[in-house]
């Protein structure tokens, strides 16, 4: 199971946060805090997986308190503002849930969490088997079978799944190429990483996946045909 913490000034949202984690197989909730000072004393001497925290505290936000954390650790923001969204999606919060919180978004955020732990403990067998991308504010796993292809947008990128709504994130080409197995996908041209198993024909510079045409652009042309030809 993952260790939790709870911070909220509000001792109210304490107890339900309490409630759904003893309701839940995932998460052992160790401690609760009204005090984002007694919680920064308590994990420094004993560190957890996962923080559930509060981002509106009158003696510190929530945003402040996950800055100042010594090390790195999975936060699950609750609030009851939902312009918080992008400020937790900037530190990198596994999930953000806004109050009231019920049973079945709780699950699905903690999901998310025990997913990430496995795959960043490589406790799962299948951890490698997917790669996990921040989009719509939180974190979300993708298995990599199921990539179809990913292009490239200024400093946006769009990961079009078998079967399921195509992903927009805000990150480089450059950073998801290293989140990738090289042996499973190339990047063809600035704007597209191809999977090489879903690639069905290739004629001249021009790629076909389904009825999809990506081109090979000219500074990708030798390490793809050296590649796929192998």
């Amino acid at each position: 199971m993952i260790n939790a913490i709870a911070i909220d000034d509000e001792p109210l949202a304490l107890t339900v946060i309490q409630s759904l984690c003893d309701k839940s197989e995932i998460v052992n909730l160790q401690k609760t805090f009204t005090q984002p000072s007694e919680a920064l004393k308590h994990l420094r001497k004993f560190p957890v997986d996962l923080i559930f925290c509060d981002i509106q505290m009158p003696s510190m936000t929530g945003i402040n308190l996950v800055k100042s954390l010594q090390q790195r650790t999975m936060v699950i923001f609750t609030t009851a503002f939902s312009e918080y969204a992008v400020v937790s999606y900037d530190l990198n919060a596994i999930d953000y849930l806004l109050k009231p919180i019920n049973q079945k978004r709780f699950t699905q955020a903690v999901t998310k969490a025990q997913e990430y732990f496995d795959h960043i403990n490589k406790k799962d067998q299948n951890s490698d088997k997917n790669i996990f991308i921040r989009a719509d504010f939180s974190l979300v796993k993708i298995p990599l079978a199921d990539i179809l292809y990913i292009e490239g947008l200024a400093d946006y990128l769009k990961v079009y799944i078998k079967e399921r709504k195509t992903i927009v994130a805000r990150m480089p080409m450059k950073d998801m190429m290293e989140k990738l197995p090289s042996s499973d996908f190339i990047r063809v041209h600035r704007s597209f990483i191809l999977p090489f198993s879903k690639i069905e024909a290739v004629r001249g510079t021009t790629i076909f996946i389904g009825e999809q045409e990506f081109p090979i652009g000219r500074t990708y042309t030798d390490e793809f045909f050296n590649r796929y030809s192998s």
